[in-house]
């Protein structure tokens, strides 16, 4: 059902990475999760497709492939970092995944279990680095470094402070500085809520906005957050894991972490139903859109 609902037009330069069910409806009847046993005549299905630029994904291949990595399923990063961090409660309340990344900021949105919305908007950590550098008129590296350790969002105290990088010592404004990076933060809030307003979930997610990213660890951003999107926020936390924990408990390992969870529940799936050929292929589409019933749980 899935792979008859991907059949759409589509650029030459893009391709279907996945696909996700998200309501069925059968002889009228709507807002179906799972037909299976009933019976009927017409069945559809209300679909989310996700699509990625084709060289950009040959272009990984290629990477992977140089690295002698053979990869056994595909997903976008945010899904990973929302199974990382997610619980069940907040996957079905509905509850908005923000992952900002070094030169990209990934949202997912998950209500009801289902996935409602996937959006990658082109602003990252690298931007505020960028901006710092501009601002404070010094180099990339000691801009990253204030970025690190003396930004604290919201901090409206007056003070200085010095910072030596490479036996340099820099002196600089804590307020010149915290207003530089608020300004970016709050602009790529501003692109978030726009994704948020495509599906009507602006200011009305119960589960609230949780990040993860590299530059989820910037002191006072989920109080920052919380005041732009008027919705609970907090820096997402990994869960359900033992072992390394402590070694991973970081925003910045959400996304690889919930990769290897996600490996994990698909590997019976790619085991039973995937050929050596269909690696990067249509019917690792379907079989997504049967792991969304085991990550509810």
């Amino acid at each position: 059902m899935e792979e008859a609902a991907a059949i759409v037009k589509l650029p030459a330069n893009r391709e279907i990475l996945q696909v996700f069910a998200k309501n069925y409806r059968l002889d009228g009847q709507d807002n179906l999760k799972d037909p299976v046993g009933m019976h009927g005549v017409r069945l559809e299905v209300d679909c989310h497709i996700l699509t990625a630029a084709t060289p950009n994904v040959r272009n990984l291949e290629l990477v992977l492939e140089k690295a002698q990595v053979r990869p056994q399923h595909r997903t976008v990063s945010s899904l990973a970092a929302a199974e990382a961090v997610l619980d069940r409660k907040q996957k079905e309340a509905g509850t908005a995944v923000v992952d900002i990344g070094a030169g990209t900021t990934n949202v997912v949105v998950i209500e009801d279990g289902e996935i409602q919305h996937i959006a990658v908007i082109p602003m990252g950590g690298n931007h505020i680095t960028n901006d710092l550098a501009i601002g404070l008129k010094t180099d990339l590296d000691v801009a990253e470094q204030v970025k690190l350790k003396h930004v604290n969002i919201g901090d409206t105290t007056d003070k200085t402070y010095r910072i030596i990088v490479d036996g340099a010592g820099y002196t600089f404004e804590q307020a010149e500085t915290n207003m530089i990076v608020e300004a970016r933060v709050e602009e790529l809030f501003e692109y978030v809520d726009k994704e948020l307003q495509k599906i009507h979930r602006s200011r009305k997610l119960p589960g609230g906005v949780v990040i993860v990213g590299g530059s989820a660890a910037l002191p006072g951003l989920a109080e920052f957050a919380k005041e732009r999107f008027q919705l609970p926020a907090r820096i997402g936390k990994i869960r359900g894991l033992a072992g390394l924990v402590d070694t991973v408990d970081d925003p910045a390992f959400a996304t690889a972490t919930g990769l290897m969870l996600l490996d994990i529940l698909l590997a019976p799936y790619v085991n039973d139903q995937v050929t050596s050929t269909d690696l990067f292929g249509g019917s690792l589409q379907s079989t997504f859109g049967k792991l969304l019933k085991r990550i509810r749980s």
